[in-house]
């Protein structure tokens, strides 16, 4: 078993009760400090570095291009940039954040670990990545570490390197949940999301499967879900 999967000295949380995900609300200061969201709620925010400092945002670079690019939107890459310090002075302290750390630079972790270790253990957060590699660098940090999967054969990989033991948490893309999917995920991990999640029939039959949270663009349309799956 990786370090990955190592248990986090993390308080135990107890079953995990189905919540929400506001998919890159951290992302804008505004939006932080604007949310309205049940009591439980997750906001996610997106974690890059560029120049050996983290920068809160979505968008990509496109090197040595000065621009910052996703699918049909194009940005500067110069100006102001959100830092993640910002982002913890600006939330809520009942707030709890998931961190997404994009890419595979592991100075990225390292950097995030630096700033969120005088928060912790009075704020709650989860870290989340694409490359499980990096979440070693909170492993001895009261945080919930999470392992992002996005396709069918990095699922299959997490199924077969985590088999027997167990881990904090599994994001996965929505398309790759049927049932046997979560009945397996369930088995080794304490919490499974999955994104993205925006029509109230999906969000009902996923929670119906066991997924523990949603990550959604439209937490005002998915949270009536949570009440019906609880009921």
């Amino acid at each position: 078993m990786g370090p990955a999967g190592e248990a986090s000295p993390r308080a135990s949380r107890g079953k995990a009760s189905p919540f929400l995900v506001a998919h890159r609300a951290g992302n804008d200061i505004h939006d932080v400090r604007s949310l309205r969201l049940a009591t439980g709620s997750l906001v996610e925010a997106d974690l890059r570095i560029r120049k050996g400092r983290i920068e809160v945002r979505h968008l990509k670079g496109a090197w040595p291009l000065p621009v910052l690019w996703d699918r049909w939107r194009l940005a500067p890459a110069w100006g102001h940039r959100l830092s993640l310090p910002a982002l913890l002075a600006a939330a809520p302290h009942e707030l709890e954040l998931l961190l997404d750390l994009k890419g595979s630079r592991r100075r990225l972790a390292e950097l995030v670990r630096d700033v969120l270790v005088p928060h912790l253990p009075a704020r709650r957060v989860t870290v989340c990545a694409r490359d499980w590699g990096l979440l070693d660098a909170f492993r001895d940090l009261p945080v919930r570490r999470v392992l992002s999967v996005g396709s069918t054969r990095q699922l299959e990989r997490l199924l077969e390197r985590y088999a027997g033991t167990r881990i904090d948490g599994v994001s996965i893309h929505e398309r790759l949940l049927d049932a046997h999917a979560v009945r397996a995920l369930r088995e080794l991990a304490d919490v499974v999301m999955t994104w993205p999640v925006n029509a109230p029939e999906r969000a009902r039959e996923l929670l119906r499967l066991g997924v523990d949270g949603l990550i959604t663009d439209d937490p005002r349309s998915i949270a009536p879900c949570l009440g019906s799956a609880a009921s």
